[in-house]
């Protein structure tokens, strides 16, 4: 998993709760890194478990809320870094759409060893759009929050259904569905 991953979870915490947070949590947890991220270094995905678990014990908040609300965050960053991305559309259903075959397509040639979740996305209606992620990296929760994030920076209302189709959380599908 690409440290910027880390690198940004760390600043969220920091953001959203306080400095001694992060440092208790880099001190606390086994990590093979030993927690010093380099946004363009590559990390055990385990290690992003190991923190986002021990985050959620310290802050009582359960993992997949913690999970959307750093999609949230995310969302807020690429928005401020990679504005020309998003810019290019109108609506959150087009820029969804495009998430495999152009923004993808983008983060490979900055980080030509980044391992994204795959999407495969169809718009079932004008008002319906269907979205089946997979990874490996089982944070189908960290997408749905990307997905809140740009309706609400398209203010779009929309329902989000998520469909969990394999156990372990490798395989989801979200139905999107405007109101």
């Amino acid at each position: 998993m690409k440290g910027i991953v880390f690198t940004e979870l760390l600043e969220m915490i920091e953001k959203k709760f306080n400095y001694a947070l992060v440092d208790h949590l880099l001190t606390t947890s086994e990590l093979a890194s030993g927690g010093i991220y380099t946004a363009v270094g590559t990390y055990d995905p385990a290690e992003m478990v190991t923190l986002v678990d021990n985050l959620s014990q310290e802050v009582q908040i359960a993992v997949p809320d913690l999970l959307r609300m750093y999609g949230h965050y995310m969302f807020d960053k690429f928005r401020r870094d990679y504005s020309s991305f998003i810019d290019r559309y109108d609506n959150a259903f087009h820029l969804l759409q495009s998430i495999q075959n152009s923004i993808h397509v983008e983060v490979k040639k900055i980080y030509p060893d980044a391992e994204l979740p795959h999407f495969d996305v169809s718009q079932l209606a004008e008002n319906h759009l269907c979205m089946y992620y997979r990874s490996e990296r089982k944070l189908a929760d960290f997408a749905y929050g990307l997905i809140e994030a740009c309706l609400a920076h398209f203010n779009e209302k929309a329902t989000i259904h998520q469909t969990i189709l394999v156990n372990d959380g490798s395989q989801v599908r979200f139905d999107i569905v405007k109101l």
